[in-house]
């Protein structure tokens, strides 16, 4: 469906409004953490949010989120705003997490039938370590595509538009999510003590230029970033990062690519709170 111009902007104020909650939150425990993905192309390249885009990635080590984690039962305004990972609802089969306000709807386009909780969110990437060795880079990476194939064919099966690949999603989406989050935590432990070169979204995809991940000195130096009037952290060699994920970021897509990326069925907003 088509979100109305007003609606739209209403929608990325909410965002802006659990990222300020999130910032907050980080910065009083001091939990590491950075705009990512399409946030940060934002912050850098629009000052906010990608025009047509209404989308909040924020990233961090697993081991920054499990302490955000523990941290948000006391800490988090839990009258506008919830956290949403496999452990705190069973329904939710994402290797990710989200921070939802309460109130609110947002029902992707093709994930009708799915039962975890909904409302408009932002997402809180994790990522984990790789190994350094290349045999063990290119399993690890067969494991994490075999995982996030798992993951997704609850809605593959839904949304794909071959009839094959979809009867192949239903088939996957009958192995049980938990053994997936139990062999992934198996997996992200054996490297997550060790100080690797390689650090990566274990559901994620990446281009060619960093199939195996992106480099994890990128985490560890910081620098205040603006995004809609705001600061917030990125990461300090941003430009570094940004064209090894997106190439020539500074340059615009062409009109027929500038619509959002997560197209959505239904929806109900709220007024945000600043």
């Amino acid at each position: 469906m088509e979100i109305p111009k007003e609606d739209f902007r209403k929608i990325q104020l909410i965002m802006l409004e659990m990222l300020i909650e999130f910032d907050r939150i980080c910065n009083k425990h001091n939990i590491i953490y950075s705009l990512d993905g399409g946030t940060l192309l934002g912050a850098i390249r629009h000052k906010g949010f990608i025009p047509w885009d209404p989308d909040v990635d924020v990233i961090m080590h697993r081991s920054e989120f499990k302490r955000f984690k523990k941290i948000c039962f006391e800490e988090l305004d839990h009258r506008r705003f919830f956290l949403q990972d496999h452990e705190l609802d069973p329904n939710y089969r994402w290797g990710y997490a989200r921070l939802r306000r309460k109130g609110s709807e947002f029902v992707r386009a093709g994930h009708e039938h799915m039962k975890y909780r909904t409302g408009i969110f932002i997402d809180i990437m994790l990522v984990d370590n790789v190994p350094d060795s290349e045999i063990m880079r290119k399993l690890h990476s067969a494991f994490c595509f075999c995982m996030r194939k798992v993951l997704w064919a609850e809605a593959g099966k839904v949304l794909h538009p071959k009839w094959y690949v979809r009867a192949w999603y239903k088939l996957l989406s009958r192995i049980p999510t938990d053994h997936v989050f139990k062999w992934r935590e198996y997996v992200a432990g054996k490297y997550n003590t060790l100080d690797t070169e390689l650090i990566r979204r274990m559901t994620g995809e990446y281009p060619d230029r960093c199939k195996y991940g992106t480099p994890r000195r990128f985490y560890e130096s910081r620098v205040k970033v603006e995004f809609e009037g705001y600061t917030f952290w990125g990461f300090r060699d941003y430009d570094e990062y940004l064209r090894l994920v997106y190439g020539d970021y500074m340059q615009l897509p062409p009109h027929s690519e500038r619509i959002p990326h997560i197209p959505c069925s239904s929806y109900q907003l709220v007024e945000p709170e600043f």
